[in-house]
């Protein structure tokens, strides 16, 4: 049921590492690179409430999810192969701006195949199990993040794949050859949960609910959304507030580590972006991208019996503690390697971020709402993204001096208060329990 899942990750994977680099490989500056960023939550902020809504209203032969999700893999397979190669397109525009569209495509599609899998795991689990099959997800987002990450490194260290830019090629081969493996990942997990998962119908989901639905609510299209986001339930604006504050700082690693890491770990200037230390800067984030993801399979593992044994608010309090550490020790190290213990407690924030709140958030959702909501739900992760896009990459020009190790500071005192913010939620589920 989720194993497409694994192959959205391993784009996203790609995409989370490599975009900074490859933008700063076409020319962008560091000022820029949140701004070019903002192409993915903000098509993340359009598209899926809508895709949430309308697919609570499909139903047809592959489904109610599933559509969604083969729409949404053909065209982000697409943009992996085309964004590395934005320079063939650069006639009259600059190929950063080419290739922030391609990444405005790819976040697109990947969100409108996302979004629905949330839901699906809501569908298909009762309560009681929507903790272990979020978790389960986790473990799978885990995976695919881990090779999709260090896939770069991997080619360039193990089979010897050129890893260098030129004027000719100023995206190395590794790196476009990774993107390449990502589509062909993406496409082919994807027609495996397409073509192997068979959905409750919505009478059944129906059924299954004790929040029932009145049938006379139907399909009124945007004005519904609008509708569903003024009676959302409490519980997910008490969440708001906690993934506000994890997805600032999520995004702040994403956008910014490769720059820190060039400059302040490896000591380039700040005007350095494409010379082959850089690019093996690059690299190297990726493998550290990789430990995080994996760490965090491995975490999700254990998240279910930590939440019973504790709770689920105490578990994810507890890991994003472990994340803001993480962050924050990386302005301290000086030596690369010591950056795996950084990505150890990110790793930890980041599988109960992909697991914790949706566990709590499904249990004060009718089914019924389950897409629309979960689309919702979105608002929150990408206006903390937006947030920081806007503003960003100015604070680190200005009051940062272009030192990006900065931002991952401030990502991790983020951490800290959604940490805090965390226990001021309504769990619905364990109340009842």
């Amino acid at each position: 049921m989720s194993l497409g899942f694994l192959g959205i990750q391993f784009g996203f994977a790609l995409q989370n590492a490599n975009v900074s680099r490859i933008l700063q490989n076409f020319g962008a500056d560091v000022e820029h690179l949140s701004w070019f960023w903002l192409a993915a939550p903000l098509t993340g902020f359009i598209v899926q409430p809508i895709v949430g809504h309308y697919s609570d209203k499909t139903w047809g032969r592959l489904g109610r999810r599933r559509p969604f999700f083969l729409f949404g893999a053909i065209f982000a397979s697409i943009a992996l192969v085309l964004m590395p190669n934005a320079g063939v397109f650069a006639i009259a525009i600059p190929p950063m701006f080419i290739g922030a569209g391609f990444l405005m495509i790819m976040d697109a599609s990947i969100n409108v195949s996302m979004e629905p899998f949330r839901a699906l795991v809501a569908d298909m689990l009762p309560s009681e199990q929507r903790t272990y099959g979020y978790s389960v997800q986790s473990v799978l987002i885990g995976v695919g993040a881990v090779v999709g990450s260090g896939l770069p490194w991997i080619l360039a260290n193990i089979f010897g794949v050129n890893a260098s830019s030129s004027p000719d090629t100023p995206v190395a081969n590794n790196v476009i050859y990774s993107f390449y493996v990502g589509a062909i990942i993406l496409i082919g997990t994807i027609l495996w949960t397409v073509l192997r998962t068979k959905e409750y119908s919505p009478e059944q989901l129906q059924s299954f609910s004790s929040n029932k639905i009145p049938q006379q609510e139907s399909h009124i299209g945007l004005l519904q959304i609008f509708k569903d986001f003024g009676k959302m339930p409490k519980t997910m604006k008490q969440l708001g507030v906690v993934q506000f504050f994890s997805w600032f700082a999520l995004f702040s690693m994403w956008v910014f580590t490769t720059p820190a890491i060039a400059h302040h770990i490896y000591n380039l200037p700040v005007t350095d972006t494409s010379s082959d230390t850089y690019n093996k800067a690059g690299n190297w984030v990726g493998v550290i991208f990789m430990v995080y993801n994996g760490v965090a399979a491995l975490y999700a593992m254990a998240l279910p019996k930590l939440a019973k044994l504790t709770s689920r608010k105490i578990v994810h309090s507890i890991s994003l503690v472990f994340g803001g550490l993480g962050m924050i020790s990386m302005y301290f190290f000086k030596d690369p390697s010591m950056l795996i213990l950084s990505m150890i407690g990110v790793g930890i924030a980041w599988a109960s971020i992909l697991a914790m709140p949706y566990a709590i958030l499904a249990g004060s959702i009718p089914s019924a709402k389950m897409g629309i909501y979960m689309g919702i739900f979105n608002f929150f992760i990408v206006f903390p993204q937006i947030v920081n896009g806007i503003f960003g990459g100015p604070m680190v020009k200005r009051f940062y001096d272009s030192q990006a190790i900065y931002a991952l500071v401030l990502a991790g005192i983020s951490l800290f208060i959604a940490a805090i913010a965390i226990h001021f939620v309504n769990d619905k589920d364990e109340v009842k329990e």
